[in-house]
C-alpha cells in the first residue's frame, strides 16, 4: 500500500503541469506626432494599454500642423492657432500638463475691415485709448453698427453655431453612455451632425434665415480666414469655422505644439523623429513598417494619425479611401509696415488691424492681421492666401519689409458636400486612420475627439470588451489663465 501523502501528489502534479501561456501585450505603432497621434497614445495609456508604443514622424519637430514661427525674437503661431472655450480635451490637456494659457482677450477690441478689392464695404471704428471704459463704449458702438448692417441675422448665426456646438458636446459624455464608433458616419449620426455634412454652409445658413448680405460678407470672411474656403464648404465644417470667431478663444503660451509634446512625454513611448514610414504590410498576424532609414518594425496595431492625401506610403494589401484634396494655405509673416495707398487710404491708422476679404478670385489674399505693434512704424503681420505671395505683390501691400517668412501648409481638406469619409479601420483588422474624421471638420479638438474614439476602438477590438475611461475630465466652464 502506498504511503504517499495527498499533499505530495498535488505537488507532483503542479510541477509536471506546464504553465498557461500568456501572450505579451500588443505593440502599437503610430504615424504622426501632431495632436491626433499624441492623443491616441495618451488615450491608449488611459485605457490601461501596457504594450510598447512607437511614434514616427518624418519631421524633426513634434506637433504636426501645430507649429510656431520666430521673427526678430518674437514667437507666433504659424499653424493651428486658436482653441474654443468648449474644446474640453484641449482644456484638460493644458491643465494636466501645467501649460500656461494665453487668452485672446484683445480680439474684442481688434478693428475689423471687410475688403472687396476696391474698398472696405464695412469697417469698425478704431480709437486707441488706455481707458477700459472708453474701449467698452467703443465696442458697444461697433456692435450697434454691425447690428444695423446685418440685423437679426447676427443672432440667427449665433444660434446656428450654438446648436451645432451643443450637439458636438455629446462626445464628452461618460464612456458608459457613449458608444464606440467603427465609422465616421456612425459617429456623426449619433451626435446629430451627419446631415450637416450633406449640404453646404450656404444652404444651411439660408435655411436658418440669415440674410444674403451677412452670408456674402461676414460669414464668408470667417470661412476664408479659418479654412481658406468659401461658404460652399460643407455645413459642419462651416459651423465649426463660425464657432472659431466667437469670444473666449485661447491658445497655449509659447505654442500649441506643447500639448502634443507633453502628451507624448507622459505616454511612455519610443519616439522616432526624422523617420518617414514608406510602407506598411500585413505579414502573418502583424504589420511590418519599413522606413526611409532602412529600418523595419513589427507592430500588432498600426495607427495612421496624419493625412494620407499627400503621403507616399505603400500599403500591402492595398487600401481604398475616397479621393480627397488638401486645401493649401500659404501663411506669410512680415516684419515691416503696410502701405495705406494699396487700400486707397491716406493714413496707416485708417487700416483696420484685421482685414478680411469677400469671395473674389481677383483678391490675392484671404486675410491680413497685425500680430504685434512694436512701434508706430514697425509691426509684425500674418497674411493667409491660397497662392504664394510674390515679392512684387508684397511690395505693393507693404511699404517696408524687414523680414519675410513663408510657410505652405497642407492645412485641411478641401470641403464640399456631400462629404465622403474614409473608414476608421483601413483593413478591417488593426490598421486605423484617425484623420478620416477630418472630412467632417478639421481642428485640434476634433482630432483629439477622433483619437479618443480610435483608442477605445483599438482596446475593445483587442480585448473583445469595451474599455472604461475614468470620466474625470471637466466638461463645463472655460479655461482661464491664473
Amino acid at each position: 500500500m502506498s504511503t504517499s501523502s495527498p499533499f505530495l501528489s498535488i505537488l507532483i502534479i503542479l510541477i509536471l503541469t506546464p504553465p498557461l501561456s500568456s501572450s505579451p501585450p500588443p505593440t502599437t505603432c503610430i504615424i504622426g506626432t501632431g495632436i491626433a497621434g499624441a492623443s491616441v497614445a495618451h488615450f491608449l495609456r488611459r485605457n490601461s494599454h501596457t504594450g510598447p508604443i512607437h511614434i514616427f514622424d518624418r519631421s524633426d519637430v513634434v506637433g504636426g500642423r501645430m507649429a510656431t514661427v520666430t521673427i526678430a525674437g518674437d514667437t507666433f503661431e504659424a499653424g493651428a492657432s486658436i482653441l474654443h472655450p468648449k474644446n474640453y480635451h484641449a482644456v484638460n490637456f493644458t491643465k494636466m500638463l501645467n501649460l500656461e494659457v494665453k487668452n485672446d482677450e484683445s480680439d474684442e477690441s481688434v478693428s475689423l475691415g471687410i475688403w472687396n478689392g476696391s474698398g472696405f464695404v464695412f469697417k469698425t471704428i478704431e480709437w486707441n485709448s488706455r481707458f477700459s471704459w472708453f474701449r467698452s463704449i467703443l465696442g458697444f458702438v461697433n456692435s450697434v453698427r454691425m447690428l444695423v448692417r446685418y440685423g437679426v441675422s447676427l443672432f440667427k448665426m449665433n444660434r446656428f453655431v450654438e446648436v451645432t456646438v451643443d450637439s458636438f458636446l455629446k462626445y464628452y459624455q461618460a464612456s458608459e453612455s457613449r458608444p464606440i464608433f467603427e465609422t465616421v458616419e456612425e459617429m456623426l449620426e449619433w451626435a446629430g451632425l451627419y446631415n450637416l455634412t450633406t449640404r453646404t454652409l450656404h444652404e444651411e445658413l439660408i435655411d436658418a434665415g440669415l440674410s444674403s448680405l451677412l452670408i456674402q460678407e461676414l460669414a464668408t470672411v470667417i470661412t476664408r480666414i479659418n479654412y481658406g474656403q468659401s461658404v460652399s464648404i460643407s455645413g459642419l465644417a462651416g459651423a465649426v469655422s463660425l464657432a472659431g470667431s466667437g469670444g473666449g478663444l485661447w491658445a497655449v503660451e509659447g505654442g500649441n505644439w506643447q500639448m502634443a509634446a507633453g502628451l507624448i512625454n507622459r505616454s511612455d513611448v519610443a519616439l522616432h523623429m526624422s523617420e518617414e514610414i514608406e510602407s506598411i504590410s500585413y505579414v502573418g498576424s502583424a504589420y511590418e513598417l519599413n522606413s526611409t532609414r532602412g529600418n523595419s518594425y513589427k507592430c500588432d496595431v498600426t495607427v495612421v494619425a496624419t493625412p494620407l492625401d499627400e503621403l507616399n506610403i505603400s500599403f500591402n494589401p492595398k487600401i481604398s479611401i475616397p479621393d480627397r484634396k488638401l486645401q493649401h494655405t500659404h501663411a506669410t509673416f512680415i516684419r515691416g509696415l503696410w502701405n495705406p495707398a494699396y487700400f486707397g487710404l491716406n493714413h496707416l491708422s485708417d487700416i483696420p488691424e484685421l482685414v478680411g476679404t469677400i469671395e473674389n478670385s481677383d483678391l490675392p489674399f484671404t486675410c491680413i492681421s497685425i500680430l504685434k505693434k512694436h512701434s508706430e512704424k514697425d509691426m509684425t503681420y500674418k497674411m493667409f492666401s491660397r497662392q504664394p505671395m510674390t515679392d512684387v505683390l508684397l511690395d505693393q501691400i507693404f511699404s517696408v519689409r524687414n523680414e519675410t517668412i513663408r510657410i505652405n501648409w497642407g492645412a485641411y481638406p478641401h470641403y464640399h458636400s456631400p462629404e465622403k469619409f474614409a473608414p476608421f479601420m483601413l483593413d478591417g483588422i488593426h490598421l486605423y486612420y484617425v484623420n478620416a474624421f477630418e472630412n467632417a471638420a478639421s481642428t485640434m479638438e476634433t482630432s483629439a475627439v477622433a483619437a479618443e474614439n480610435i483608442a477605445r476602438l483599438i482596446m475593445s477590438r483587442s480585448s473583445n470588451k469595451p474599455p472604461s475611461i475614468s470620466s474625470d475630465y471637466a466638461t463645463s466652464g472655460s479655461i482661464r489663465s491664473e
